[in-house]
């Protein structure tokens, strides 16, 4: 990503959840990543070369002289101006305040999307367009179960609250939660379905043998 950042001058976005982090180390190269750009011993002196090769005709065109310094430094500003850098952390447990601290240009070196709740008419917009393809019984029951899934999400986050007040402890419930609700929902319609159609089956048999006999 550094090479088609610094050297092709592409645009790139490199996007990294906490589920990838196997070993905290790999946040020592990230926060240099953010904090300066330059990561320590990313390259070795053969690439080093390389690298200063590849760009010395882009310094030339700019009217920089081209010196190794120069090269590197302008490869370096192309890698901050083209990599750009998207971490997707979860604030429950300690872990996200421990990397905090421990890694400030995780806080100081980017910007922080804040995801605020869906509103009702959303939760009940995106219910619709999921359960479309199920089939039920009647308008009536689709209607109902729509409706039912933005409120019991509603309710949940309400004693979030009451949890949070009693015990001081935070039960979060975000929009992939929302979408896990439905899909838990889907699986489950879709096994007793199968499990229905099992048992109709083999009492249908079971009918039929008895005639038989």
């Amino acid at each position: 990503m550094y090479n088609r950042a610094g050297v092709k001058d592409e645009g790139l976005m490199f996007l990294f959840n906490e589920g990838q982090i196997t070993n905290e180390r790999f946040l020592v190269s990230i926060n240099d990543l953010l904090a300066s750009g330059e990561i320590n011993d990313l390259f070795n002196d053969e690439d080093l070369e390389g690298i200063v090769n590849n760009v010395r005709a882009a310094v030339k065109g700019e009217g920089i002289q081209d010196t190794k310094d120069n090269c590197w430094k302008f490869y370096l500003d192309r890698v901050r101006k083209n990599l750009h850098m998207s971490l997707c952390f979860s604030p429950v447990g300690e872990d996200f305040r421990n990397r905090a601290r421990k890694f400030p240009a995780l806080i100081n070196c980017t910007v922080i999307d804040w995801f605020h709740p869906w509103p009702e008419t959303a939760l009940h917009s995106v219910a619709s367009k999921f359960l479309a393809e199920c089939e039920f019984p009647s308008d009536a029951v689709r209607k109902a179960i729509e409706n039912f899934m933005p409120y019991s999400f509603k309710v949940v986050n309400q004693f979030s609250d009451v949890v949070y007040t009693q015990e001081r402890r935070y039960v979060y419930t975000t929009p992939k939660s929302f979408l896990e609700l439905i899909k838990l929902f889907k699986g489950m319609l879709g096994k007793k379905r199968d499990a229905l159609v099992y048992s109709k089956e083999k009492y249908e048999l079971g009918v039929i043998k008895l005639n038989e006999t």
